[in-house]
């Protein structure tokens, strides 16, 4: 549907892609690409409708906020325009905080100013306190170790919120099945939204217009003196509402002229987190929080906020493995993915490597998570960085690939075309072109420059399970599960020959660094070595014990006798161990040495770009780092709360980022850089 902006349009419905109203003739389109769908909500200052961008090949949501016409004169309305550009920009900064809306557009058309901004998929804490009822002490304690940093975010740029309140505190959506969702698994996924009430701080003490929810509005932003204190009296009464259930109005006696909120309490609550709730809804201001700095350090008895990893699995619980991207983690993992599970197609379980034979770190962890993504509803099961650095993809089995500006931590686009999980996915070497395979036998190949898709390669039997481009980006290697390596020409769109030889599905593949060689790995427990371009295979590779999940070739390090030109091929395995293997000008390969992980399971892997550190994704939500001179256990790092599918190195090997089963996407970096 396509919905008219007139106010005054006496039928504003119109059919899809309609360009004119048929009702009143305006234009349906704003700036030529933001069609409005329905209406979302109406307030004193204006509407916000749900809308569409048509200028992206994903035609992605976004949110229109149109602002009502002044009916004053010419100087009244320059200076409206004038806050309202003023007010935009003060968004648009705000607007980089992952936990806040981005703003996308401002602008003016015909007689109205309008905001454009991404529209946040989920459900508010409204909803949400409808649906399940009163929330815990847990839930209140993530509550606010969540939004915090967002109003400390805010606060920082002088901005005051002065509309904090469960409807404008929406919990992105991250799982189609609402009812399954476990509140203590995932952080960040909270937005602060609707900043049209925000008023930025001009001075040391800020008078102005009545505005906010009677409700949950501060005494001194009643009588228009909003101050940054204001804000978290806000929250402490939407907390208190989320516990009680109960409206704001009830929980305050004012014979008592006292908060009563605990003798509505469901339940009992830690006397700790009682007093910095009074506290923060203090009437009198001396007496209540003066900044978020003050709440969060009452709130370091409750840290760390950041979820631990998931402890190592009993054997006996630990279900057969699964197929590829499809092999999930066990008992005792967060949220469950068993309706994902698939099949076992080679016998056997998966054991954990017992107590006495378990790797230690050898250092503190010198690897931060700086960003977790938030935006798939299914397993993410392949990232790479752009060459630049400047952006990341992530496939998924929610059957899209999300674009992402890495230092805004934003989701930029979406691409779909998928009609099944998409499986992988890889850059070419100079960055333009984007291909990604899929479960349903498809290599869709996708123009950067543009940000759409520009064609598909089909050949493949079985799903695809691997793509990767040549070093020249001529050519692009494809892996699937009917047990070939398809070879295509990339200039052409078409197949140039089919490698086969192995006895189970194709997982990996990788050209070395000169791309004389391509490597495969395999569920026949193998890694093969090919001569692409004759079409023949120079050396198999026998010794893991299991599916070899994951492979990549790097240049060898000075320390691992690289001078030479000679190439390191990493190989990862269901059997619980990395390999690290030396490969001759003549495509032999040699073991250097073995690393066995605690999860008994290595489910993807990557090496850094200096060929210094290998970094292995398991089955236990951790991700490990190896010295690839000595294959020692350097740390350890915990924060995925499902199996890690996919690691990749940025170009510069700065920065790390892991997909997991939880739906995350996560970017790591180290500690001070």
């Amino acid at each position: 549907m396509s919905y008219c902006l007139n106010p005054a349009c006496p039928n504003p419905q119109n059919a899809d892609r309609t360009q004119y109203c048929l009702s009143c003739g305006a234009k349906l389109l704003l700036r030529e690409r933001y069609r409005a769908i329905k209406p979302l909500g109406r307030g004193g200052f204006g509407r916000t409708f749900l809308a569409v961008d048509e200028d992206k090949p994903s035609k992605p949501r976004c949110a229109i906020k149109q602002f009502f016409p002044l009916s004053q004169g010419t100087s009244s309305a320059e200076k409206a325009a004038e806050l309202f550009n003023r007010e935009a920009q003060r968004l648009d900064e705000l607007g980089k905080h992952p936990q806040i809306p981005e703003l996308l557009a401002h602008f003016q058309q015909e007689r109205y100013q309008y905001l454009v901004q991404e529209f946040i998929e989920g459900e508010n804490l409204q909803q949400e306190l409808v649906r399940q009822g009163p929330f815990s002490e847990s839930q209140i304690l993530r509550l606010l170790n969540d939004l915090l940093p967002v109003l400390q975010f805010v606060h920082d740029r002088k901005v005051i919120h002065r509309d904090i309140k469960p409807p404008n505190i929406i919990r992105r959506r991250s799982s189609p099945n609402l009812n399954s969702y476990n509140f203590s698994t995932f952080t960040g996924e909270l937005v602060l939204v609707d900043f049209g009430a925000a008023k930025v701080v001009e001075g040391s003490f800020q008078t102005g217009t009545v505005i906010g929810s009677p409700e949950f509005v501060a005494p001194e932003q009643i009588r228009g003196q909003a101050v940054f204190a204001s804000d978290l009296y806000s929250l402490g009464v939407t907390c208190i509402y989320l516990l009680t259930q109960i409206s704001p109005f009830d929980l305050f006696d004012i014979n008592q002229d006292a908060w009563v909120w605990r003798d509505f309490l469901k339940a009992k609550i830690d006397p700790k987190l009682g007093r910095i709730l009074d506290k923060s809804i203090e009437s009198n201001l001396n007496r209540r929080y003066k900044s978020v700095a003050e709440v969060m350090r009452d709130l370091q008895p409750y840290q760390p906020v950041s979820i631990p990893a998931a402890s190592p699995t009993p054997a006996a619980s630990i279900p057969p493995a699964g197929a590829g991207a499809g092999a999930r983690a066990g008992k005792g993992m967060s949220p469950p993915r068993v309706q994902n599970a698939m099949p076992p197609t080679v016998a056997g379980t998966i054991v954990p490597v017992p107590a006495q034979q378990r790797v230690v770190p050898a250092r503190a962890p010198t690897w931060k998570c700086v960003r977790t993504l938030v935006g798939h509803s299914q397993a993410v099961t392949s990232v790479a960085f752009s060459p630049d650095g400047a952006t990341l993809v992530s496939g998924s089995e929610d059957k899209t690939i999300e674009m992402w500006k890495v230092e805004a931590g934003k989701r930029w686009y979406t691409l779909t075309g998928h009609s099944d999980w998409v499986t992988c996915a890889a850059f070419s070497p100079d960055g333009k072109i984007l291909a990604s395979g899929g479960r349903d036998k498809m290599i869709h190949i996708w123009d950067m420059n543009k940000g759409k898709w520009w064609f598909g390669l089909t050949g493949h039997a079985d799903r695809v399970h691997a793509v990767a481009f040549s070093p020249d980006g001529q050519v692009l290697a494809s892996g699937s599960r009917d047990k070939t390596v398809h070879l295509w020409n990339l200039n052409k769109g078409r197949r140039m020959s089919a490698l086969t030889g192995h006895a189970g599905g194709v997982e990996a593949v990788a050209f070395s660094p000169g791309g004389e060689f391509l490597a495969s790995g395999s569920r026949d427990k193998t890694v093969q070595l090919w001569d692409w371009q004759a079409g023949k295979s120079i050396c198999t590779l026998t010794e893991h014990g299991d599916w070899v999940r994951a492979i990549e070739f790097s240049f060898s390090p000075p320390s691992q006798g690289g001078a030479g030109g000679g190439s390191i091929l990493a190989t990862g395995s269901r059997d619980g161990t990395a390999k690290l293997w030396r490969v001759d000008g003549r495509g032999q390969g040699t073991l250097l040495r073995s690393m066995r992980d605690n999860s008994g399971d290595v489910l993807c892997l990557a090496v850094s770009p200096d060929g210094r550190i290998l970094a292995t994704g398991s089955r236990d939500g951790t991700i490990y780092l190896w010295d690839a001179a000595t294959g020692s256990l350097l740390e350890v790092l915990a924060g995925h709360q499902g199996e890690v599918l996919s690691v990749a190195f940025s170009a510069d090997g700065a920065s790390l980022v892991s997909g997991a089963g939880d739906r995350t996407v996560k970017i790591w970096r180290k500690i001070g850089s």
